[in-house]
């Protein structure tokens, strides 16, 4: 009796958006078919139910993969190895948000196609937001980051599939600098995205990856007995002095210097305990306006914090 409530209460994901693909349980003879290599990472669990090991980097990367061929119609998509590879489902939602709030000024209707642009900070070599952003709504995308090792593996993956007229990246030379050096003095962006480093040292990363491995099942942890970082993430892209609040709160100083650039700028806030701050400083800047938008998925909670300067 217990396995098979387990096995209704986890037939939907309900606390992902309408819109998002990745609501119901994954499909993983279809997933297999569009990415072969996913094969060898998916086994039967106790319950009867085919899944990976989530405490595998390999096997997560491979579902990823297996994800944006499937659903998005990626053809090609490899990352360097110990390069961030971000949950699918959470940023098919971030962008779906987006897709709302947009909505909202143009009489309800998403605005889709080319004439929206949206500018993602710190790109990664994953090029996840651009990829879901341009196969959901047409979107045009510019990604930045400092590695230039991500950017070549980001350009490589929009090569591959035919995407460079849609999405371009660009390198940041100045690690302080966000906006500066990235958007060009005729550009105008309609969003910003940001996937923030969230850690403020490797100290805590490594604490916090002990606390997740630690809720595994036992099972679990015998398939993967020391405690590994299951994203990957290069520490660029994981790790900033003063973790996810100096780094939102830089970009939103930032992003008051040049108001007009576009209309919602935005960022993804993992730890609750960093809003204060980040509303702070969005008073600071004198913004027109704030949002947060919740998320969930699974046992993970965030949001998004957008703001903007002008109607």
């Amino acid at each position: 009796m217990a396995k098979k409530k387990l096995k209704q209460f986890i037939t939907e994901k309900k606390g992902l958006h309408l819109r998002n693909k990745h609501r119901n349980r994954y499909d993983f003879p279809a997933l297999i078919q569009s990415c072969p290599e996913l094969a060898q990472h998916v086994f039967v669990n106790p319950y009867n139910d085919q899944t990976v090991n989530f405490a595998d980097p390999n096997a997560v990367r491979a579902l990823n993969k297996a994800l944006l061929m499937h659903f998005y119609k990626v053809s090609y998509w490899e990352i360097p190895e110990k390069y961030l590879c971000p949950p699918i489902p959470s940023r098919a939602d971030y962008v779906h948000y987006l897709a709302d709030l947009l909505a909202e000024s143009n009489d309800g209707q998403i605005p889709t196609g080319e004439k929206i642009k949206v500018l993602d900070i710190g790109v990664g070599a994953n090029c996840v937001y651009p990829l879901i952003g341009h196969a959901e709504y047409g979107w045009h995308f510019v990604g930045s980051d400092i590695d230039s090792e991500s950017l070549n593996a980001a350009q490589q993956i929009i090569s591959e599939n035919g995407f460079s007229n849609a999405i371009q990246v660009r390198f940041q030379v100045s690690p302080d600098a966000i906006f500066s050096g990235i958007i060009q003095p005729e550009e105008q962006f309609d969003l910003v995205v940001c996937n923030p480093p969230f850690h403020s040292s490797l100290a805590e990363l490594e604490a916090a990856t002990y606390r997740k491995w630690s809720n595994l099942s036992q099972e679990q942890q015998l398939k993967t007995p020391k405690p590994v970082l299951n994203f990957g993430g290069k520490n660029s892209e994981i790790c900033c002095e003063g973790g996810e609040s100096a780094f939102i709160r830089k970009m939103i100083t930032q992003s008051a210097d040049i108001p007009t650039k576009c209309r919602w700028y935005s960022a993804l806030v993992s730890q609750k305990t960093t809003l204060p701050d980040v509303y702070q400083a969005i008073k600071n800047v004198e913004a027109l306006e704030v949002r947060t938008i919740d998320m969930s998925q699974g046992q993970k909670v965030s949001r998004v914090v957008a703001w903007r300067f002008r109607p």
